[in-house]
């Protein structure tokens, strides 16, 4: 009697994935960039530590769909790192997976060529490749760490992790961010709930056993030891901002409650914008101003920044694509960046030094 399959209904084929060492051998790590990676984990550590009193600045693009373009931001944000250095610890944003709510282009490692081909083992190349130039120019970077596989493949090249509102309350996330090398960031919920986040920064402190893959991609049991520097990312949420004094203050209180330190990562995007890409200066100036007034807790920003302003569609011809400009989020473009980032430091630069012997005055 033939057997009716039982498994793999809805599976069209297998395709084999190289494994992380395979990865890594095509793409090795170089000393330089080691160095760098290592440097910036330690200065976020120290920021978020308060051994360091500087802020430090999550700003790039939205995503990276064109590796030449995004070197090209690189170059121009490692300038722009070094002249405001004194004051502000400079990280670039390079995400290479985007979380949809139904559909849309799922990010570079997922779909490299932009026309669903889904060449996964390239994009993942590809992106090691891209994290390796960023790394090799003494520039830090920071990711959002959504498929639980792939920091087996990038991790050592990442300074800074985010785990997105969409998967802050996922136990997977969870477990995956107890073990990274590096700080993570949990946003609120997209409904705004910070205690989404709060519970996400508990649970990723502690141990965690559960299924993954090792560098040969074997399936393994992966034991963590914990993650010490979890913290809140602020990203607004529910149809409202929440990057104000007086949410910053609820939040301050919802961290010692839980025992937790008093770290906040405003992000000056998404709903905190109200999805609006130019108010994301004034989304800065205001958590600058709240800084320069006394606040103890805000210890990084986000911005989502590219060479041109805004966003466009994907073309059927991706050679048609505009360069610089995003394809996903809209994004403020290079001058207004070097504008707002200049203008933070020149206003933070006598201040975060003596910070810790300021109170609010607002």
């Amino acid at each position: 009697m033939n057997r009716m399959p039982m498994e793999n209904l809805n599976i069209a084929q297998f395709d084999l994935m190289p494994s992380p060492q395979e990865i890594h051998d095509r793409v090795p790590l170089t000393e330089t960039a080691a160095e760098t990676v290592f440097q910036g984990r330690e200065t976020i550590k120290a920021i978020l530590d308060r051994k360091d009193p500087r802020i430090f600045l999550i700003v790039g693009p939205c995503s990276i769909h064109d590796p030449i373009a995004g070197y090209d931001y690189a170059q121009r944000l490692k300038r722009l790192a070094s002249e405001v250095q004194d004051t502000l610890y400079l990280v670039m944003r390079v995400y290479f997976e985007k979380p949809r709510t139904v559909t849309g282009w799922k990010g570079f490692i997922n779909d490299p060529y932009m026309d669903d081909s889904f060449h996964i083992e390239e994009g993942m190349q590809k992106a090691r490749a891209f994290l390796m130039q960023v790394a090799e120019l003494g520039l830090p970077a920071a990711t959002e760490a959504l498929d639980p596989i792939s920091p087996q493949y990038l991790g050592d090249l990442v300074s800074w992790t985010a785990i997105g509102a969409r998967t802050s309350e996922s136990q997977t996330h969870r477990e995956m961010a107890s073990g990274l090398s590096t700080p993570v960031g949990f946003k609120n919920g997209t409904d705004g709930d910070i205690e989404v986040a709060i519970n996400a920064i508990r649970s990723a402190s502690l141990p965690h056993s559960f299924l993954g893959v090792n560098r040969m991609g074997q399936s393994a049991i992966v034991r963590t030891r914990g993650n010490a520097y979890g913290h809140v990312v602020l990203r607004g949420g529910g149809g409202r901002p929440n990057y104000d004094t007086v949410s910053i203050c609820m939040v301050e209180k919802a961290l010692a409650k839980a025992k937790l330190p008093a770290n906040v990562v405003v992000d000056c995007s998404h709903a905190n914008s109200l999805k609006d890409h130019t108010l994301q200066p004034l989304v800065m100036s205001d958590c600058v101003h709240q800084i320069r007034e006394g606040n103890q807790s805000i210890v990084g920003l986000m911005l989502e920044s590219n060479i041109e302003a805004g966003n466009q569609p994907i073309p059927a011809d991706p050679s048609r694509l505009k360069y610089g400009c995003s394809v996903t989020d809209p994004c403020i473009d290079w001058r207004t960046t070097k504008l707002i980032v200049r203008k933070a430091r020149n206003v933070l630069k006598d201040i975060l030094p003596v910070r810790e012997s300021l109170k609010l005055r607002v």
